[in-house]
């Protein structure tokens, strides 16, 4: 009886520390926008009911700037524009990323280091990796914004121009 509870409990204890699969995968490749130099790749992996992202990004100034996925997958415009607003299939104001009604892609702050290099690595909810979903992020955009995101002004929390875009696929 001893052998056979130890047994179960283990059984438990492994199954419960299992991780789940990741699931699908898209990349955003980050092109300089508004005469800038910055540039970097952005991962998007599906994760459960989450997403996680990771990237690089360089050739910023130093200091804390805004970042999102916008609504269309369109980086033609010299300056980005052709992105259009924050991804939000919800209608929810601009917040932060930690906020639950948010835009989906309010995606926060990167801290570019005195190089003009930033890393990312966070995991959000309220956006899959899609194409087919209201709330996916396949063909829409990545943008790094010029200045500081206030998490809070609506619609933009006032991150000012857009400084390189990357098309999700």
């Amino acid at each position: 009886m001893k052998h056979a509870l130890t047994i179960a409990c283990t059984t438990l204890l492994i199954a419960g520390c299992a991780s789940v699969d990741d699931g699908p995968t898209a990349s955003a490749k980050l092109e300089p926008s508004s005469g800038s130099n910055v540039r970097g790749t952005v991962t998007f992996t599906q994760v459960g009911e989450r997403v996680r992202i990771k990237g690089e990004v360089d050739g910023h100034a130093a200091g804390v700037k805004g970042w999102h996925i916008h609504e269309k997958g369109d980086c033609s415009d010299p300056k980005a524009m052709s992105a259009g607003g924050h991804f939000n299939p919800l209608g929810h104001k601009h917040g932060a990323p930690s906020d639950p009604a948010r835009h989906a892609g309010d995606t926060g702050n990167l801290t570019f280091n005195a190089r003009g290099s930033a890393t990312i690595a966070m995991t959000v909810t309220g956006i899959s990796v899609s194409r087919d979903k209201p709330d996916g992020i396949i063909g829409r955009a990545v943008i790094i914004h010029m200045d500081q995101d206030d998490l809070k002004t609506d619609p933009t929390g006032n991150a000012g121009g857009r400084v390189a875009c990357g098309v999700i696929n």
